[in-house]
């Protein structure tokens, strides 16, 4: 996982997505999101979280990064106010990773970049026979009962997962003036962490014996990994029949549909 977050973001710089000074925020974040990107040499970069006892001191914890103390499903940045925002496993935490998702995307000019559990029917089976959670309960418990649930409580979270067509339907809904551009990335999460602290030995052990043929399956079947970094673009192109994110190219509408209401000499219709 490790080498996924930081080649999906070579990636992307790569590709001109992304250049080492665009603005960005990083959501749910912590000391490891600090890490991936300094080691990549970004220069400005913000480090979110809601969890106030995170850097509530002198400030150097994120250091030379700037910290702020933000909640992805409100966050209290004006539209646009960072170029790129990225969340690496955090929005499965949200109470409405669907809000989250669209408050990262309000916030960003250029798009998003989020990494994600993918629902694909191999997980759910692998959650049906005990190897996968429902809910995320080894996060609790690796915070002491106090912390890594939902919305960071003490509370197990939902582990929700994402698919392909969810993503593109989400964005399309709250952005629907034009096209965006997703990108997909697949990887196979193996989660080592909670492999060692299960209990249960003989699970833990049927796990680690199937794993071979779990990274087989993954590599020749990669929408199958359990998973995956989507990028999506703000609006490039917008759509024949509007002037403008907010106003409807009413010559294009006439032409193809009887419009109820409008008033002769009128330039634009109104809804």
């Amino acid at each position: 996982m490790d080498d996924f977050y930081s080649e999906t973001l070579r990636r992307l710089l790569k590709d001109g997505w992304l250049g080492l000074d665009s603005s960005v925020l990083v959501v749910c974040g912590e000391g490891y999101d600090r890490d991936v990107f300094l080691a990549l040499g970004f220069r400005r970069v913000t480090i979110s979280n809601l969890d106030s006892k995170i850097n509530r001191d002198d400030g150097s914890e994120f250091a030379p990064y700037v910290w702020s103390l933000q909640d992805v499903e409100s966050l209290g940045f004006e539209d646009g106010a960072f170029d790129f925002v990225v969340v690496h496993q955090g929005l499965h935490h949200c109470h409405s990773p669907h809000r989250g998702l669209l408050e990262m995307y309000r916030v960003a000019r250029l798009g998003v970049l989020a990494f994600e559990p993918r629902d694909t029917r191999l997980v759910r089976l692998g959650v049906r026979l005990g190897f996968g959670q429902e809910y995320e309960i080894a996060a609790v418990a690796e915070n002491g009962l106090r912390a890594g649930g939902v919305g960071n409580s003490a509370t197990p979270n939902f582990i929700y997962r994402w698919t392909e067509r969810e993503i593109e339907k989400t964005i399309r809904t709250f952005s629907p003036a034009g096209r965006v551009e997703v990108r997909y990335f697949s990887a196979l999460r193996v989660p080592k962490e909670r492999m060692r602290s299960m209990k249960n030995r003989l699970v833990a052990g049927s796990l680690g014996a199937l794993l071979p043929v779990v990274r087989l399956f993954a590599k020749v079947f990669p929408g199958q990994s359990n998973c995956f970094a989507f990028a999506i673009t703000k609006v490039r192109e917008l759509h024949p029949w509007m002037v403008d994110e907010a106003t409807v190219d009413a010559e294009w509408v006439e032409q193809r549909y009887a419009v109820s209401g409008l008033v002769a000499g009128e330039e634009t219709v109104r809804g």
